[in-house]
């Protein structure tokens, strides 16, 4: 028996950062909305009748074999801390063979440790037989997630994974609710594009210090969270409507929002990317994820979205090939 797993990454159209706990309580009425698009991660996993275990974790060109569930538990390279929870959780009685991957940039702000999370969980409890639920993959993933990074987290990255679409996720003191949107992938696809910087994002650092300036009361830091929750129910009223020209607004008082909350949140690379693509002819560009580096979401009129696409590669950015998973 053969396992293959695959989950889709997203892009971010507004309301991150309030996706994490509890600052979603702490800003009422918090919606985070984002699109799945084609840049997957994958799994597969080959279970063995013996104890040994092999590991290919691609991306880190990490390769090596244990002879067993104890000694890959007790192992400290540094490359197995996701795989490490994930299997210390899961306690195969059983060897195994584990490949993993990722057609996302390392740090790319697609939330792709998220997706490789939820792709992990996708095949284990195949292999174990467990049919989970939508909350009940996010609540691990992220709970897992956040044995990783010794840090809260937020959850928005995994509903793509887990539910592909355009994706509202509604926050409040129940938990988070997932409303998954009608929409038109032509529309995506002869808009967007996704560049990436070159320069990796570190999304824990920077919604740590965002937490931090929160539970402190910091008024500053609780105004932008405002804002930014502000915008993202704009975005999700102008996508109810079809509102798809209010878009470049929505998108620039986002950028605003979120480089008040945190100047950390953009950086030369997004700078000068930003600078490049709209004098190619962009309407608007967004960050995506935490920033500080990562992808840039591009919106351009379909008439100008190859010359923008053109631009940004002469001035030696890389265009990533995503379009929209519905």
């Amino acid at each position: 028996m053969i396992i293959t797993k695959k989950s889709a990454t997203r892009v971010d159209l507004s309301g991150g950062t309030l996706d994490c706990w509890p600052l979603n309580l702490l800003v009422d009425g918090c919606v985070t909305i984002n699109l799945s698009v084609s840049i997957f991660t994958h799994v597969t996993l080959e279970p063995r009748e013996d104890k040994k275990i092999e590991l290919d974790i691609r991306d880190l060109k990490f390769k090596k074999t244990y002879a067993d569930l104890n000694e890959l538990l007790s192992a400290k390279d540094q490359e197995l801390s996701l795989v490490q929870k994930h299997v210390a959780f899961w306690k195969p009685e059983k060897g195994f063979r584990l490949e993993t991957s990722s057609e996302s940039p390392v740090g790319g702000g697609l939330g792709g440790s998220s997706s490789l999370s939820i792709s992990l969980i996708k095949a284990f409890s195949a292999w174990r037989g467990e049919d989970l639920g939508l909350y009940d993959m996010v609540t691990l993933s992220a709970n897992l997630e956040a044995q990783v990074l010794h840090k809260m987290t937020g959850t928005q990255d995994y509903y793509p994974a887990v539910q592909p679409g355009l994706n509202a996720i509604h926050y409040g003191p129940r938990g988070p609710r997932l409303e998954t949107l009608t929409t038109n992938k032509e529309l995506w696809d002869s808009h967007l594009s996704l560049v990436y910087t070159g320069h990796p994002h570190h999304s824990g650092l920077n919604n740590w210090q965002v937490i931090k300036a929160a539970l402190n009361n910091e008024e500053h830091t609780m105004q932008a969270l405002r804002d930014i929750r502000d915008v993202s129910y704009d975005m999700y009223k102008a996508l109810k409507d079809s509102q798809f020209g209010e878009f470049p607004r929505l998108f620039d008082r986002e950028f605003e929002a979120r480089v008040r909350l945190s100047t950390s949140f953009s950086s030369p690379e997004i700078e000068r990317l930003r600078n490049v693509a709209l004098k190619a002819g962009a309407s608007a560009v967004k960050i995506c994820g935490a920033g500080g580096g990562g992808c840039v979401l591009v919106w351009s009129h379909p008439d100008r979205k190859q010359q923008v696409e053109a631009g940004c590669r002469a001035e030696k950015f890389e265009v990533l090939n995503a379009k929209a998973v519905l």
